[in-house]
């Protein structure tokens, strides 16, 4: 005989098990540059970590210095669980307490990054670019080839020039590397950075006003975010990359765990998936960057881009590598000289 109390009982938790909604997917919050930035986080590997933790990702998207100020604001309550930044204002972060100490031991492909691209025990690289020259070989006097970074000082090149008002440490510490000293005693540089003066025509605020100004011709000379140049070219504009004799300046971006994140594990998945060679490759043949992993398998044609650095050697001897503590420190220092004293007519 059925036990009625057993049949109640049993209808009552089925009834109940189909009127509870399925558990929500958990969810991870990445601090990040939006437009092309946020999509590649999204393609190369937030795609991966998706199909293999089943999890969500959501973006928190801004200015690199307003989500640090943001940041700062939300401490004690953080928006986000991962915070992609610059190497340098990564180091204004992990001063304010706002990342978590790393443990590598949990990133497994963390042993294959370069040396260039641990910067810290607080954030390290996700991927790696240079600023340098770029041209218009269409728009500019024949026979200077850039060659040197002293070639931006040619009289022959006055009116022509553009470099970022927000960053002006790339120039700056040129510069001070041309007159002898470093980011340490960039002063050294400060007379040869007023004599490029003249050849200054306008200044970027940002990747679209690069774009545009050297679109238009406006500044068919730029030091210039590799990046953009080759998204650039492959708009059909005819831009030349060049590594000077003494380099080009590194720039990582870089990745970390938001301190106070309650998402530890899924966020430690998501860090050694940003790792992995070939959400790396995959990196660098989107954006053109340098992957950071030593075990990256790029194509052929991205490896021979100039500033897409796939060997130590090219790590080694074509960046200039500008320490990214001091940097940060004296950031506030370069932008107040260089608007004055450059920027200011």
């Amino acid at each position: 005989m059925i036990n009625r109390r057993t049949v109640l009982k049993t209808g009552l938790l089925t009834a109940a098990a189909i009127a509870t909604p399925a558990r929500a997917a958990e969810k991870l919050i990445v601090s990040t540059w939006g437009g092309s930035f946020r999509d590649l986080i999204e393609e190369a590997i937030a795609k991966k970590f998706k199909a293999e933790t089943g999890a969500e990702v959501d973006y928190i998207t801004g200015g690199t210095i307003d989500r640090l100020n943001k940041a700062k604001l939300a401490k004690d309550s953080p928006e986000s669980d991962i915070t992609f930044t610059t190497s340098h204002v990564g180091w204004l972060y992990a001063n304010d307490g706002l990342f978590e100490t790393v443990d590598f031991a949990r990133i497994a492909n963390a042993r294959n990054l370069v040396e260039q691209a641990r910067i810290s025990p607080f954030h390290f690289g996700a991927w790696g670019y240079v600023y340098t020259i770029g041209y218009r070989p269409d728009l500019t006097p024949r026979g200077i080839d850039f060659s040197s970074w002293n070639d931006l000082w040619k009289p022959e090149l006055k009116s022509t020039l553009a470099s970022p008002d927000f960053d002006p440490s790339h120039i700056i510490n040129v510069a001070a590397l041309l007159s002898g000293g470093d980011a340490a005693t960039w002063q050294k540089g400060e007379q040869k950075l007023l004599a490029l003066k003249p050849n200054f025509k306008a200044f970027y605020t940002n990747d679209a006003n690069s774009q545009q100004l050297i679109a238009t011709g406006e500044t068919p000379v730029q030091v210039l975010l590799s990046m953009n140049a080759y998204h650039m070219i492959g708009q059909g504009v005819p831009i030349k990359v060049v590594i000077p004799r003494e380099g080009a300046v590194l720039g990582i971006d870089t990745v970390a765990i938001t301190k106070g994140s309650r998402k530890a594990e899924l966020a430690y998945k998501f860090l050694n998936i940003a790792l992995d060679p070939e959400v790396q490759a995959k990196i660098a043949e989107i954006k053109k960057g340098s992957p950071v992993v030593t075990n990256a398998a790029v194509s052929a044609a991205t490896a021979a881009l100039p500033g897409v650095f796939t060997t130590a050697d090219q790590w080694k001897s074509q960046a200039i590598v500008i320490d990214h503590k001091l940097r940060a420190e004296k950031t506030a220092e370069w932008r107040k000289w260089f608007a004055e004293n450059i920027m200011a007519k």
